[in-house]
């Protein structure tokens, strides 16, 4: 069995999973505390990428926990791919909700200068989110480029 560094059923993967958990749920709850971010549609998609992430990283954590526990080897190509293919639509997923949310916020900041005009729009809870969702779509890529470096030394 081949040891890379975020494979799943190893110590380093749960621990990616982990933090992906943590930092989607941060990310979600800063969204969250925001007021009227359901009013703009690149919040409320990146709201629930983010909580499809949450779901998806707590899945695998108990999958390493439990492979870990009980010995079971999650490295078989069929299962790999699996991983894999749902990892990386989950990137693309978390990457261009995070890019829509961070437009929208350059653009409320920067651009309009809503954020000085409206004091009811927070505009660092939006900022504060962005920057979680872009530090949990870190991990999803590094959790999906080992998965796949471990898929494709199978071949």
């Amino acid at each position: 069995m081949k040891r890379i560094v975020g494979s799943p059923g190893t110590w380093s993967g749960m621990a990616l999973r982990l933090s992906q958990c943590f930092f989607a749920a941060a990310s979600s709850l800063a969204m969250c505390s925001a007021f009227g971010f359901s009013n703009y549609s690149a919040y409320f998609y990146m709201n629930l990428v983010l909580i499809v992430q949450l779901l998806w990283s707590l899945y695998l954590a108990c999958q390493d926990i439990f492979s870990m526990r009980n010995n079971r080897d999650l490295h078989a190509p069929d299962i790999l791919l699996f991983f894999v293919i749902i990892d990386w639509a989950m990137a693309i997923l978390m990457f261009s909700g995070f890019c829509a949310s961070a437009s929208v916020t350059i653009f409320f900041i920067k651009d309009m200068n809503f954020c000085a005009e409206y004091s009811r729009l927070d505009c660092s809870q939006f900022t504060l989110s962005v920057t979680l969702a872009f530090i949990t779509w870190l991990l999803q890529a590094a959790s999906s480029f080992s998965g796949f470096w471990l898929l494709i030394s199978f071949f």
